[in-house]
């Protein structure tokens, strides 16, 4: 492999690394958990509520959960994490639909996250990262 190819090689699994490095991958029971959230954000909208209420109060709610170390968390470990529920929020309000089907929707997007999330992870060695074309 040439040098070239070795430093493109070493700097796109450098960025993988660094963007997802901190990234919290949830479980699958945090999955089906935040589901439930998302499922009760939408029975929230039938019953009255509006977008704007109810996303003033994730927002303060993530003002307050960040108070707590990461480690002690429900599924708003990180950024990543609060964008993701936030924006599946949103769409509860933006693209008013069942709350089983907002639910349903959420719960595949979760999982598509955790596997992007893991194989991510996968590509990096036990040192930070693995050498491309040095297999000997």
């Amino acid at each position: 492999m040439n040098t070239t190819a070795i430093i493109v090689s070493t700097a796109i699994v450098s960025l993988t690394f660094s963007l997802n490095a901190m990234a919290h991958s949830p479980s699958k029971e945090e999955c089906v958990e935040a589901g439930d959230f998302i499922r009760n954000a939408a029975l929230s909208r039938e019953n009255g509520m509006d977008r704007t209420t109810f996303i003033t109060k994730i927002t303060d709610d993530f003002a307050l959960i960040k108070s707590f170390p990461a480690e002690l968390r429900w599924f708003v470990q990180d950024t990543d994490d609060e964008e993701f529920l936030l924006k599946a929020a949103t769409e509860v309000f933006e693209h008013p639909t069942e709350p089983d089907i907002h639910q349903r929707n959420f719960l595949s997007a979760c999982i598509i996250r955790i596997s992007q999330l893991k194989i991510t992870v996968d590509m990096i060695g036990p040192l930070g990262m693995k050498n491309p074309g040095n297999e000997h």
